[in-house]
């Protein structure tokens, strides 16, 4: 496939967006910003950048008319704004994953039909179903969430038995929610999966996965998990990615049964914060390949070169960073926000440990699911 250098659009002004930017300059790649905000993280390292609202088309077409191809760095862009400007620029991943993604009752009914195992769910029109449900599943709690909207957390509150039912709908704020099963799991996990024009897949992980406060605060890779459950995990993100016929990144965060189960949680349709450890231990990064796929490009062959722990900055972790500094092997990342607030993402820092015990042979990556492999095949 043939490559010349292209100038790319990025909808979304947050992290991704700059380190997606970043990553895209070492190829020869400009970035362009769209956001609404002023001096977001992504416009600080960009070529260009567009501040107007995503419904504002005639800023959306100027935008389209300085670039090759657009992605999106964040997926609470409006559907509506990347329909709009695919008739203008090709635009991937596309409005068709976007859509699923953006709807938790739509995402879980299209992994179930794709024959991908979520939680139990159930969609709740009025508070007094919430009960019904519960009594069905024979369930003394739920986690209800919005349908829109949520993240780190956010849309999201567990009901118990005996709770006032119209009281935690309305702290939800919303019309449309969905009722989940409480599961007992050993551990979170996810996998990051690139796909070039071609058909030809990169994975990264299964990543291990830890939570506080509803926030990602700290990621491992490789998962410590046994072959058959990371190569289970993989072969759920393909499907998915296929499914979608994907061109770009998207990731697949799942959780570990006690019982031996995987089951599907969430997409996330770009680059993800359980990947960003793939900067600094791997030959190509899941923001590299981003910006490869969407211009065009071949997906690159990640080659994880070390175990990685990435540890996410929230808030006030910013101000401890003199020690890691000092740390042997520990790469500091800062997004270049100003204000500190409470479970704001203010950066991350990946700790290095060489893997000198990684097998060059792909039929071994492939066999342990422990490294980041490149599977190729007719698209």
């Amino acid at each position: 496939m043939s490559y010349e250098p292209k100038i790319l659009g990025i909808l979304g002004g947050g992290q991704l967006g700059r380190m997606t930017a970043m990553a895209a300059a070492r190829l020869g790649i400009r970035c362009i910003i769209y956001c609404p905000e002023q001096d977001s993280p992504a416009s600080q390292v960009a070529a260009g950048c567009f501040i107007a609202e995503y419904d504002d088309k005639q800023s959306l077409a100027a935008f389209a008319e300085r670039v090759d191809a657009i992605t999106y760095e964040f997926e609470n862009i409006p559907v509506e704004t990347i329909r709009f400007l695919q008739k203008l620029k090709p635009v991937c991943p596309d409005d068709r994953i976007l859509e699923v993604a953006q709807h938790r009752i739509r995402e879980k009914k299209f992994l179930n039909d794709i024959g991908i195992a979520t939680t139990r769910w159930a969609e709740v029109k009025k508070p007094a179903e919430i009960e019904k449900i519960a009594q069905e599943w024979n369930a003394k709690a739920l986690i209800l969430k919005t349908c829109r909207f949520g993240y780190d957390g956010k849309g999201q509150i567990k009901w118990h038995t005996g709770d006032d039912s119209k009281v935690c709908w309305k702290e939800l704020n919303s019309d449309e929610i969905i009722a989940e099963e409480i599961i007992d799991f050993t551990c979170e996990i996810s996998v990051i999966i690139a796909r070039d024009k071609l058909g030809q897949m990169a994975h990264y992980g299964p990543v291990l996965n830890q939570h506080k406060n509803g926030i990602l605060a700290q990621s491992t890779a490789p998962a410590p998990i046994p072959a058959e459950l990371a190569d289970k995990a993989i072969t759920m993100t393909r499907l998915l990615a296929e499914a979608v016929d994907l061109v770009g990144v998207l990731a697949l965060e799942l959780f570990v049964t006690k019982d031996g189960q995987i089951l599907a949680n969430e997409i996330a349709p770009r680059p993800h914060n359980s990947g960003h450890w793939s900067i600094d231990a791997c030959a190509v990064s899941q923001f590299e390949q981003q910006a490869r796929t969407v211009c065009g490009m071949t997906v690159g062959i990640p080659a994880q070169h070390s175990e990685a722990i990435m540890l996410n900055l929230i808030g006030s972790d910013v101000k401890k960073l003199a020690k890691y500094y000092e740390m042997k092997n520990a790469c500091v990342h800062l997004y270049g926000k100003h204000d500190i607030k409470e479970g704001r993402k203010m950066g991350h820092v990946t700790i290095l440990k060489d893997k000198n015990a990684v097998e060059e042979k792909k039929d071994d990556n492939d066999k342990t699911g422990k490294s980041s492999t490149l599977i190729r095949h007719a698209g």
